[in-house]
């Protein structure tokens, strides 16, 4: 290992920065296998004043090394990060056992990335090769730029979001995307859904897939995004529907920003024909990005007076913001049944007092519903002659029909 305090004229290309480096005996064997002798080791203090000598002018990468015993310390560990990315020094983060809420503090102070310890087997140098290459991926941003193997598909984005907790939107979004996958699948087309609802997000429990720890890597470091990361975080449900879950722990909902969101969506759209997001029921910053690229937003709610009342909020909040709601469609779930003038006569009162009209009506699908969830099931494998199944799958048929027609058109 070479010295940082030795005075003969060695350049130092990296440097790990920790508490103790002897705690990561795995770091020490892998920093010598990429950079033999050409690498340095500092604690944080010594690492602040590193980065101000001249000595620090060859320094290329900073492997900062943490657990959770340096929680304690990280005000003076995101200065060190930011001093390093001030000085354009890519900073890569070695966690164990660090909580997801303060590794999105450092990626949010100016970590490039970051991988888990213990080290899975070539790790850093995957890691390191990726921080070199950085500044050749391209960012998916806000004029939808697109990057390594484009596919260039331009597809459609259809959001849904619940106005009330047990709604239906996840519900409807996860049956909507089943449903548009098996129509596109036809014409050789494919859809994805994404999990944005990052605290309590259901899409991997309604389809029995896995949450994983690549899904928050993905959404952690959005800016070197490309084509490959993207596929390597979602999963495939019965070879036919692409999905982004929700990550494995429970995160903070403003994790991403606006512009980081979009990236994703972005990536999404141009890999596939038809992107459902389904979102969290909390409107957040980045709520507003999420309607905008949208070509539809399916707003789901109830005949009850907490939906109503939820509907007139949101109204008011888009009007007071001057954003159009022309791209709204409000999904009445549970909605009643034809023999049921009553509860028709209710609902039409409701839409006209808050001056919408309700796009579909979703009856209510009793226990089959609840039970084709907690299977991990499509409605249309579980109970296939079930009115919500029929309803959904008819309002698919005819989505599917009009983003054809809008995309003919464009042409």
């Amino acid at each position: 290992m070479a010295s940082t305090v030795d005075s003969t004229p060695q350049k130092i290309r990296a440097c790990t920065v920790s508490r103790d480096v002897q705690n990561f005996d795995l770091l020490i064997e892998d920093m010598e296998a990429v950079f033999q002798e050409d690498w340095g080791d500092l604690n944080f203090s010594e690492a602040t004043a590193f980065l101000q000598d001249t000595d620090s002018a060859d320094l290329e990468i900073l492997a900062v090394a943490l657990d959770d015993e340096d929680e304690a310390n990280i005000a003076l560990i995101r200065s060190v990060i930011e001093r390093a990315t001030e000085r354009n020094i890519k900073v890569l983060l070695i966690a164990e056992a660090l909580s997801p809420i303060l590794l999105h503090q450092l990626l949010r102070a100016g970590a490039s990335d970051f991988v888990p310890y213990p080290l899975p087997e070539n790790a850093l140098q995957d890691a390191i090769t990726r921080l070199q290459r950085q500044s050749d991926v391209p960012d998916y941003g806000r004029h939808g730029s697109v990057g390594a193997a484009p596919s260039g598909k331009n597809g459609s984005v259809f959001a849904v979001h619940a106005l009330a907790g047990g709604a239906g939107g996840t519900n409807f979004a996860v049956n909507l995307a089943w449903e548009l996958s098996g129509i596109c699948a036809k014409d050789g087309q494919t859809v994805c859904i994404l999990d944005f609802d990052f605290q309590s997000g259901s899409v991997s429990t309604y389809l029995d897939l896995a949450r994983t720890e690549k899904v928050y890597e993905l959404l952690s470091q959005t800016s070197t995004m490309d084509r490959d990361a993207f596929f390597a975080a979602t999963q495939k449900f019965q070879e036919r529907l692409q999905v982004l879950t929700a990550p494995s722990d429970m995160l903070p909902l403003d994790l991403l920003t606006p512009d980081e969101i979009e990236r994703v969506i972005s990536m999404a759209r141009d890999q596939f024909d038809i992107v459902i997001i389904d979102l969290p029921r909390t409107v957040v910053h980045w709520t507003e990005t999420a309607l905008q690229m949208s070509d539809l937003y399916f707003t789901m709610m109830e005949l009850d007076l907490r939906s109503a009342q939820n509907t007139l909020r949101m109204i008011r909040a888009l009007k007071a913001d001057g954003i159009s709601m022309d791209k709204h469609r409000f999904i009445l779930n549970r909605a009643p049944r034809f023999t049921d003038l009553g509860g028709k006569a209710r609902a039409k009162r409701m839409a006209e007092s808050l001056g919408i009209s309700i796009a579909v009506h979703i009856p209510d699908g009793g226990a089959q519903i609840r039970d084709a969830n907690d299977h991990g099931l499509p409605l249309s494998e579980y109970a296939p002659k079930n009115p919500v199944t029929k309803e959904i799958q008819k309002f698919a048929a005819a989505l599917y029909e009009t983003s054809q027609s809008t995309r003919i058109a464009a042409e």
